[in-house]
């Protein structure tokens, strides 16, 4: 099969498989975190401030659109909603990979659509660190000016590609891309994982390279290696037999991610909380915890691809539960959710205390 129509198929089918089949797996940690509750609370509910400053920009509020999708032309009206929904709401969006559209231009559209919806919303440009390794600076810039982007996201996808049948094995040389496109570009570089979740010595290597915020993209979400489990069950080839056995063993790979949030907030700043929030009491407990923005895909891809209505209830509800739980903290604006204390519980901290003990 023509590579370009491999990787815009594929795009496609993790789509559909994230649509339709029940792909989250394991445990994100933020069910051990517990809020410190403030009997006296001493704000208003109905002022509650959600906005916040994230790489110079300001956002209407902390709820970010995590990468989802584009890179066929059946997925331009699922980029076309989410768009109008970070224009409607103030909040930021990140693209899904951009591959598709760098080996054919013709799929451009679909993410082009983003900018066209949203004109003044903070977007991020996708594309894969093997991508950049192996295409250099180019594919880069081109990213960033098909969707106007403000900043350009590079995802770590190792977990994923390992299962692939297709995927990319080789992940020698991409340390020095990195450092090279920190350098060299014009918008600010994001690093992000894609369900395994950044330790605080990856986020060391990656502060050291020049980025300036991490993704960590923690397992407690969406499972990369059950959607690749789920391709290579409904492909015919003998190679694939091997690969559904391999992705359900690794569905239980990476660093949850409350753990990965305290690990890299350790390291320096700004973060983004994604991997597993499914509302807004996730992404309250992710704010005290260091988070900055609190990304989230599945449950918003969803109502997306009903329509614009569904969409937006969703959003409307994930900042009516984060205001809730701002206004029982005692935090009437974003910034203070940083100062309030809790109380991290079971594996959690068990996990946490290992790492603090060196053990």
């Amino acid at each position: 099969m023509d590579k370009k129509k491999l990787t815009s198929g594929r795009k496609l089918d993790h789509l559909r498989i994230c649509a339709e089949e029940e792909i989250e797996r394991g445990f994100s940690g933020f069910e051990d975190v517990r809020l410190v509750h403030s009997a006296i609370p001493e704000c208003d509910l109905s002022r509650i401030d959600l906005s916040t400053r994230f790489l110079g920009h300001r956002l209407a509020s902390p709820l970010f659109i995590a990468a989802m999708t584009g890179g066929h032309p059946d997925t331009t009206d699922v980029n076309r909603r989410l768009a109008r929904a970070a224009a409607r709401y103030g909040i930021g969006m990140c693209v899904g990979s951009q591959r598709a559209a760098l080996e054919n231009p013709a799929l451009e559209e679909s993410f082009r659509v983003v900018r066209e919806e949203a004109p003044h919303a903070f977007l991020v440009a996708n594309l894969g660190i093997v991508q950049l390794r192996d295409h250099g600076l180019e594919w880069a810039h081109k990213a960033v000016s098909m969707i106007d982007a403000n900043a350009i996201a590079i995802h770590l996808n190792f977990l994923q590609e390992a299962i692939q049948p297709e995927g990319d094995h080789n992940a020698t040389g991409c340390y020095d891309a990195l450092a090279a496109l920190c350098s060299e570009s014009t918008v600010p570089v994001i690093i992000k994982e894609t369900g395994s979740g950044i330790s605080a010595e990856t986020a060391r290597t990656c502060w050291g390279a020049g980025v300036r915020a991490i993704d960590i993209g923690g397992w407690g979400g969406t499972s990369w290696a059950a959607v690749e489990a789920c391709r290579a069950q409904e492909s015919p080839k003998k190679v694939a037999a091997g690969l559904v056995s391999l992705g359900a063993l690794f569905e239980d790979w990476g660093i949850p991610s409350a753990v990965s949030l305290c690990e890299v907030a350790s390291t320096g700043g700004p973060v983004i909380a994604t991997g597993g929030i499914r509302n807004g009491l996730d992404m309250a407990r992710a704010l005290a915890l260091g988070a900055d923005l609190c990304g989230v895909a599945l449950p918003l891809l969803k109502p997306a691809l009903e329509s614009e209505e569904l969409l937006y209830s969703r959003i409307e509800t994930f900042h009516q539960e984060l205001s809730t739980a701002m206004f029982l903290c005692g935090s009437a604006k974003t910034a203070d959710m940083k100062r309030t204390r809790a109380y991290i519980t079971g594996k959690t901290r068990q996990m946490l205390e290992h790492i603090q003990g060196g053990k």
